[in-house]
């Protein structure tokens, strides 16, 4: 529970850094910073729990390397769909659209790994992603198409599944991983990811996009920010990952919404009207439904 309320705070800081960059550097651009600037931050912090935990240096199973390579290929496809969708909606509602993922990840976790996923904490996610779609409804405004209107909503489902097939291919390397302390595991998942993520990127910028890569290099400074808090976040989640399914880490998650209205008000302007507090109550009930269930 600590390691997944520190990862969606910072992830809430990197989505606004990133948010801000796609300004600056485009959808591709603002992804590859994510990955690029915090694989060095990743790095550290799996020298450092190889180092406390004196366990040996993990290996590169076949299956290994499938989940990851499973889990990065949709974390980019994720990313980019996340700040398409922020380019045309408010922070909070794509935020909050984004997290209809647990119901997602439940199936995929049930599916593909063989999680557990009992009636209690069937209904604890469903209560939780409704009061996320609760929150995320907005009636259609008078002049409206239905581009604008559908757009932004399709793109934040997208990638919600995306995310939700990332988070169960994560899950299921760290698992698949024959020994070592699951920080360890954790974190050698995270570096493997980040690694083949920047590489991607790093290749395609170059060959279709070089002007973008040359402006996410002078973008450093802030780059490195958003990198520090993408690693550390991505952490947080890996180790979650390494304790317990996707997704009752993910349903949990769910508190990332409060982080963003909050976030939203300070920064952007933004105001909490009666149907998003109703949204988020019923986030709350479901969130301490899981939470009374793993107790």
């Amino acid at each position: 529970m600590p390691v997944t309320v520190v990862a969606a705070a910072l992830q809430v800081g990197r989505n606004a850094i990133q948010r801000g960059l796609t300004e600056e550097l485009g959808t591709i651009g603002a992804t590859q910073v994510r990955f690029l600037f915090g694989l060095p931050f990743a790095c550290l912090f799996f020298l450092l729990a190889w180092w406390l935990t004196n366990a040996p240096w993990p290996t590169l199973t076949g299956t290994f390397l499938g989940f990851t390579l499973l889990g990065a290929s949709a974390q980019i496809a994720a990313t980019a769909l996340m700040l398409a969708a922020m380019r045309l909606r408010d922070f909070v509602v794509v935020t909050v659209w984004i997290k209809t993922e647990p119901l997602q990840i439940a199936l995929f976790g049930v599916l593909v790994l063989g999680d557990p996923l009992g009636i209690g904490t069937a209904l604890s996610i469903g209560v939780a992603t409704l009061g996320v779609i609760w929150m995320a409804y907005r009636p259609r405004q008078a002049g409206q198409s239905n581009e604008s209107l559908y757009k932004p909503i399709m793109f934040g489902l997208a990638s919600a599944t995306a995310f939700a097939i990332a988070a169960v291919g994560f899950r299921g390397a760290i698992l698949s991983l024959p020994d070592g302390n699951f920080l360890v595991r954790a974190a050698w998942a995270l570096v493997c990811g980040l690694f083949f993520q920047s590489l991607v990127l790093a290749v395609w910028l170059t060959w279709r996009d070089p002007a973008t890569w040359r402006r996410c290099i002078k973008a450093w400074r802030v780059s490195i920010l958003g990198g520090l808090l993408g690693a550390a976040g991505s952490q947080a989640w890996f180790i979650g990952f390494a304790l317990t399914t996707a997704a009752n880490v993910r349903t949990l998650a769910l508190i990332e919404v409060f982080f963003a209205h909050f976030l939203s008000k300070r920064f952007f302007a933004g105001s909490t009207t009666t149907q998003e507090k109703l949204g988020m109550a019923l986030i709350v009930v479901g969130v301490a439904g899981l939470l009374w269930l793993q107790t």
